[in-house]
């Protein structure tokens, strides 16, 4: 019997042996990346240098749409909207609101953010950020399209230190915003449909307002009233009136929206009240700040300004975050919706953005007592041109790089050499989470380059770049193995239709066979439209592959949606950039 049980247990140790063998050949054959250096180059930088007392607009750049502002003491605190990126709502600190370091993400755990089975546009929409002074409590409110979440609120006492899981609110509708006032009492705003049967016309939008009870995080059930209908003149059919803020000054309260649609025709408009539940009545000078008066003509192009956030700033004036866009020479929008401010000028009963409703610039003059910018220095985010390097040396890896629909430590490794990418079994094009690390593409004229090791068993795994403006719309520019060869392999895909109906088109723009046996270089670089991808083996000179491909495809123009391009260090084992 003890023989029987010697052989049984000798076999099982074998078996296991030969598993963890297979295993670890497994995750040996997983692509390493070595390092990532992102060199932004463009001309307006070079071309408008910062002098004393200035500083660069906007104050993010690349996809950090949607931005919302607080202050507790010295202390400034913006969150963006993030989509489906994992982790969500990126959240950043000011002293002085010139120089920003991101201290994490306020959704960073699978019990906050459920966006495994969205489409890129959907997901976190337009976070605010609010500090109750009454409890000492910061407050995050969103809506969350996925996962069953709709509008929910969570909260933390140090932003530094992380958040609480997401509490669900019962009110339809999106854009929310809390307002604590002067008695104690909270109150949340947001867009919402009109009453049933009332919809006029297409775009058609009211705000809501609902008492807050705080102790219970929820609004009180039948306090719900329509303050705004329609926007600031109901007979011109105005649409999406949207992303509303409430502040106090002098005893009297302002609602700031946007309107227009984000696009062309977005501005940001405002109403006053002598009381948080109305009547509101609309400022004379509606909008406060837009820039859809001017042509496409302007030497430096920003547009689609709106969505706006107010702060009182370390001088004692306030100022304005809010999005805006910056077109390439076609117009076509690739960096995404990007943070910018303003200074607002309310001497008077009205405030207005200062310059906000002239062409805008790309300085602006820093608060007054700010005397230095500390761009990429000591934590601090870079603007202007720059260079980003990544060795991947660290386990703390930099906020900017994210996921989709998922952990990027569900797919990442630190190991020797740089970092290794555990391949999925889900291609780009599908709606899961991908085993991708991204970037935000920040500049109009950029690089992107990393060294790749890498040894491909199948022709259904491929690692390299990709770009993504969505899962219907990417460059994939990668290796993958077709017969005994090793094989780069550049592939577009561009969706047809919408929503079910939407037809995926991929297709195979140039290939070449490459050496494994030492790392590869791959880039991909653009000018303005114009995108390029190359590669180079050991060391060598960097050779273009599939000449200039157009960046159409990673614009919002041509994909639709709310982000910006991504560029990412893919790896797949579902390939199929196959090559005949």
């Amino acid at each position: 019997m003890k023989r029987n049980q010697t052989v049984i247990l000798t076999l099982f140790l074998t078996l296991i042996s030969l598993f963890d063998g297979y295993a670890q050949k497994k995750k040996n054959n997983a692509p390493v990346f070595a390092e990532v250096v992102y060199e932004g180059k463009d001309k307006i930088y070079e071309t408008n240098p910062l002098k004393e007392g200035e500083f660069y607009n906007p104050l993010l750049q690349g996809c950090y749409p949607d931005p919302a502002i607080t202050r507790k003491g010295d202390d400034y605190f913006m969150v963006v909207s993030s989509f489906v990126m994992f982790p969500g709502v990126p959240i950043f600190h000011s002293k002085d609101l010139v120089n920003w370091t991101q201290i994490g993400h306020v959704l960073d755990r699978n019990s906050q953010l459920k966006v495994q089975d969205a489409g890129i546009s959907m997901g976190i929409y337009a976070p605010d950020i609010k500090y109750n002074p009454y409890n000492d409590t910061f407050y995050m409110i969103t809506t969350q399209f996925a996962g069953g979440f709709g509008n929910i609120v969570v909260k933390t006492k140090d932003p530094f230190q992380g958040w609480s899981d997401p509490i669900k609110m019962k009110f339809d509708g999106i854009d929310p915003g809390l307002f604590f006032d002067e008695d104690g009492k909270a109150y949340v705003v947001h867009n919402d449909a009109p009453n049933e049967g009332e919809e006029r016309y297409n775009g058609h939008r009211v705000i809501k307002i609902w008492e807050y009870d705080l102790e219970n995080d929820q609004v009180v059930a039948g306090t719900d009233k329509i303050i705004v209908d329609g926007g600031v003149d109901p007979s011109k059919n105005p649409i999406w009136i949207e992303a509303p803020h409430l502040y106090k000054k002098n005893g009297a309260y302002y609602l700031m929206c946007a309107e227009g649609g984000t696009g062309d025709n977005h501005s940001e408009v405002i109403f006053k009240s002598d009381s948080p539940t109305g009547p509101f009545i609309p400022a004379p000078s509606n909008p406060i700040l837009t820039q859809r008066y001017f042509g496409d003509e302007r030497s430096y192009k920003v547009d689609w300004a709106g969505h706006a956030d107010l702060v009182l700033g370390p001088d004692d004036k306030y100022y304005g975050v809010f999005l805006g866009v910056r077109p390439n020479e076609k117009n076509r929008v690739n960096t995404g919706r990007e943070t910018f401010i303003l200074p607002v000028d309310w001497s008077g009963e009205w405030p207005v953005f200062e310059n906000g409703l002239i062409p805008m610039g790309p300085k602006l003059k820093m608060p007054e007592g700010v005397t230095e910018v500390k761009y990429g220095k000591d934590g601090f985010f870079p603007n202007g041109n720059f260079v980003y390097t990544e060795k991947f040396d660290s386990k703390d890896l930099d906020y900017r790089w994210i996921g989709l629909r998922g952990p990027r430590e569900d797919f990442i490794s630190f190991v020797k050499g740089g970092l290794q990418i555990n391949p999925f079994a889900t291609n780009i094009k599908e709606v899961k989470p991908t085993s991708t690390l991204f970037y935000r593409q920040q500049h109009q004229n950029f690089s992107f380059t990393t060294k790749l090791t890498y040894q491909p068993q199948s022709d259904k795994d491929l690692a390299g770049i990709t770009c993504v403006q969505s899962e219907a719309f990417n460059y994939v520019f990668g290796v993958t193995k077709v017969g005994n060869d090793h094989v780069l392999v550049l592939q577009r895909t561009e969706g047809k239709g919408m929503g079910r109906n939407r037809q995926i088109n991929s297709q195979i723009l140039a290939s070449t066979k490459v050496d494994l046996s030492k790392p590869l270089t791959l880039q991909v670089k653009a000018n303005g439209d114009e995108y390029e991808f190359g590669y180079a083996v050991a060391g060598g000179e960097i050779q273009n592959l599939g000449g200039k491909v157009s960046g159409d495809i990673l614009s919002t123009n041509v994909a639709g949606g709310f982000t910006g391009n991504m560029l990412g260090l893919y790896a797949t084992t579902s390939n199929d950039a196959i090559v005949k």
